[in-house]
């Protein structure tokens, strides 16, 4: 395994698909780690320094925190010899750096057309984006440079999927597919029908689709980026929620599913809807997200796999339809809600105690996770609602248009008992006032409220 360090190599020229930065021309310092020295010499064709450093026991494929190699440097300069010699010292042939760019892409980039042929000859390929078009006319709208996406300073976001970057001055959200997908007809459809849902969908409830990387490697969707990250993050930290709250949120899902589900002339099936598929912006409202499993409805139709369902997503959160490969309809995501809504109240995740394989047998064998907490909580019909969300007959769970008059109807009864409860303790603060005025006065006596 090659080596990495914290450094970072910013002299001459740069990876072809970095972010434009300012190149310094300073010299390396004597005390610089052996490793970045390595680049340096690379980057000025000292051969005879690069030899020295290699016998000292440094790493060939060192990394530096932009995943750069001195093949990359190399490349970059059009040092031929360089080149030849990294190869021959072990150097690997393809490595990419922090934005996807190889050797020999940054050569191709910069015109060092005898290096292009030596890393050729040496077995380099230059990935091509299957999506890649023969026309600029034809590149989409939505099209994002890579060059453009900054991933400085980056992390993992919700389930790993996404890394969080910098675009245009602007923080997002950046979902990077892996080389299979390039490679996998099945998959690339998938890719395809995410990117064909994503520029359909406009909803506060539903996570903003910006753009994509469709034209280079690796092919990357781009979507806003919310900071307070996923539901499940939240109920991880919090637990149970006040009944008011959960409410609030539930009706946050729940418009943003109705939105899906009335989309016309397709419906879009979410098939995926879970906590940490839902995320929370700035305002603390939940927006649904990530559609790469989602499904294209014709309206009053329904779908079945072609072959068992085959996605990374929490099996206990899935409609029992789904596992058992029938035929199903938007109603999976009611189901999917029902189990959401219950946990909010519960504090913990659909039979939590139960191994993840055993969960989606429960679910077909018309077992549903427990009301445990106090019925107090469950007040207003709520308890009803979830239970009609995951009834075993799809048929029988209601829209989301009905979820959200119902929503409605139980938050404004939560409202009004809070608000009763405020004026009687007003009410009770005042009467207490005013005996106790009265006592000062000497107009009763402590023991007396006979007054009032």
């Amino acid at each position: 395994m090659d080596s990495k360090s914290t450094g970072r190599f910013t002299l001459g020229k740069q990876s072809s698909l970095a972010p434009d930065q300012d190149v310094g021309d300073e010299g390396v310092p004597v005390e610089i780690d052996a490793n970045i020295r390595l680049m340096y010499l690379a980057n000025e064709g000292d051969l005879g320094g690069i030899e020295e450093l290699l016998k000292s026991g440094v790493d060939v494929n060192f990394r530096d925190i932009d995943g750069r190699t001195a093949l990359h440097v190399a490349a970059c300069q059009g040092c031929v010899n360089v080149v030849k010699l990294l190869l021959d010292k072990g150097a690997y042939v393809d490595p990419e750096d922090r934005w996807g760019s190889t050797p020999l892409a940054d050569a191709i980039h910069y015109k060092n057309h005898e290096v292009i042929k030596l890393l050729e000859k040496h077995g380099a390929n230059l990935r091509i984006a299957p999506m890649l078009v023969a026309n600029d006319r034809e590149v989409p709208e939505y099209e994002i440079a890579a060059s453009e996406l900054d991933f400085t300073n980056s992390a993992s976001i919700t389930k790993g999927t996404f890394r969080k970057a910098r675009w245009r001055g602007t923080q997002v959200a950046v979902k990077k597919f892996s080389d299979d997908v390039m490679a996998d007809d099945d998959k690339l459809t998938a890719f395809r029908d995410e990117l064909a849902l994503l520029q359909l969908i406009r909803h506060p409830n539903v996570v903003q689709f910006l753009g994509a990387v469709t034209q280079s490697c690796p092919m990357m969707i781009v979507t806003e980026y919310l900071p307070k990250g996923d539901l499940r993050a939240y109920l991880k930290r919090k637990g149970a929620l006040r009944p008011s709250l959960a409410v609030r949120f539930a009706l946050d899902i729940a418009r943003g599913m109705n939105y899906l589900h009335e989309h016309r002339p397709e419906a879009i099936i979410h098939r995926d809807l879970e906590p940490s598929n839902i995320l929370r912006d700035d305002s603390g409202h939940l927006k649904v997200a990530d559609f790469g499993v989602s499904k294209l409805l014709k309206v009053r139709k329904t779908v079945r796999e072609e072959r068992p369902l085959d996605i990374d997503t929490a099996c206990e959160y899935v409609a029992p339809e789904v596992f058992c490969n029938k035929e199903y309809d938007t109603k999976v995501d009611v189901f999917s809600f029902a189990l959401i809504l219950q946990e909010m109240i519960e504090g913990c995740p659909p039979f939590s105690y139960r191994q993840d394989n055993e969960v989606p047998k429960a679910y077909v064998s018309k077992q549903r996770p427990p009301f445990k907490a106090p019925s107090k909580l469950y007040a207003y019909g709520l308890k009803e609602l979830i239970e009609e969300c995951w009834s075993e007959n799809p048929a029988e769970r209601p829209t989301f248009r009905e979820i959200i008059d119902r929503l409605l109807f139980i938050q404004y009864h939560i409202i009004r008992k809070r608000r009763w409860k405020v004026l009687q303790l007003k009410c009770i603060n005042n009467f207490e006032a005013m005996w106790k005025k009265e006592i000062a006065a000497g107009r009763t006596s402590p023991s007396s409220t006979t007054n009032f």
